[in-house]
């Protein structure tokens, strides 16, 4: 069991790899406000009752937490981000922030590597070590929000209040339940969801078959986590610490992007030689074209020229590459 970390172009991606099953795994677009980030800000807002601020800089904001209470509004900070700000529905959830440790100085918080001291990086040259694993797998399960596994399947949902996963099969509800417990849990992982996950499990009947069920969410989960116990109507809820979006989110509230940014990974694998053909959606070509580097920085990778095609007909999720000499 080892991680794997795979700098891409437009993201970096890290897996939890154990053999040919990935347990763990999330993506970190280029763009992100990492956690540990220290930057000066200005406290726009005071919210005395809340014990919290709204702080400002350039291109961002957060909410402050704790706010000194001598910090008027519109002195300046350096402050220290500790999650980066939530896609949702409507208005995206703010970055939030801390005041920076004394003797603190400016700079980008680790990225994923930093952060996994000993994974694997994967070279230029390397075997793909992510899709014999079951990458693709396991982005098409962020995409659908459809997760099989042995006796039934998993929807989940993304909501402004939590992550719902709701658990289908066709064994008796008892048997279901831990089963669908069991896969929930591992998909949380899988996915990399935080925040508040809702599990709604088949009536596994009596108190004995409610606590199995929790017991499975627990061997499956690693912690930290919270949760409840597993209620009369089969549902569970499970908070963990939400450090980054998760892969789901990715997908939802940015398909064009995430969607661009796979593209350059299928392109930058792709065999054959001369030049490579990136075939898709009208908005992702127009989202690649708005990123020349991405694109020279495939041409450099793959030692060749790279075009690109629209086709109305594709869906976003449906773009393909193509070699001129195969």
């Amino acid at each position: 069991m080892r991680w794997i970390v795979e700098r891409g172009i437009g993201e970096t991606r890290a897996a939890l790899v154990d053999g040919d099953i990935i347990l763990e795994a999330c993506i970190e677009p280029e763009e992100t406000l990492r956690a540990g980030t220290v930057l000066p800000a200005r406290l726009a807002k005071r919210l005395t009752q809340r014990n919290e601020g709204v702080v400002v800089w350039a291109g961002g904001e957060a909410m402050l937490a704790p706010l000194h209470r001598a910090l008027p509004e519109g002195a300046t900070l350096l402050v220290e981000i500790t999650r980066p700000p939530l896609p949702e529905p409507g208005k995206p959830k703010r970055a939030r922030a801390r005041p920076a440790a004394e003797g603190a100085t400016p700079g980008t918080g680790p990225d994923l590597l930093q952060r996994l001291p000993d994974a694997h990086l994967l070279g230029r040259f390397d075997a793909d070590l992510l899709e014999d694993a079951g990458w693709s797998a396991l982005l098409e399960e962020a995409v659908t929000g459809r997760v099989a596994f042995a006796t039934g399947s998993l929807t989940l949902s993304l909501t402004p209040a939590m992550t719902l996963i709701d658990v289908d099969g066709e064994q008796a509800p008892a048997a279901l339940a831990v089963a669908g417990a069991a896969a929930a849990a591992r998909s949380v992982r899988r996915l990399d969801i935080g925040g508040s996950i809702g599990i709604d499990l088949p009536d596994a009947g009596d108190k004995a078959a409610r606590q199995a069920a929790a017991a499975a969410i627990d061997a499956a989960l690693p912690q930290p986590f919270e949760r409840t116990a597993v209620n009369g109507f089969g549902f569970v809820q499970i908070v963990r610490r939400r450090a980054r979006v998760s892969i789901p989110e990715l997908y939802a509230h940015d398909p064009v992007a995430a969607h661009a940014r796979a593209l350059l990974r299928v392109a930058e694998r792709t065999g054959g030689a001369g030049e490579r053909t990136l075939t898709a959606h009208p908005a992702l070509i127009a989202h690649l074209a708005a990123h020349p580097v991405w694109l020279a920085e495939l041409a450099n990778r793959i030692g060749a020229p790279v075009a690109l095609r629209e086709d109305s007909a594709l869906a976003i999720s449906a773009g393909h590459v193509q070699a001129r000499f195969p």
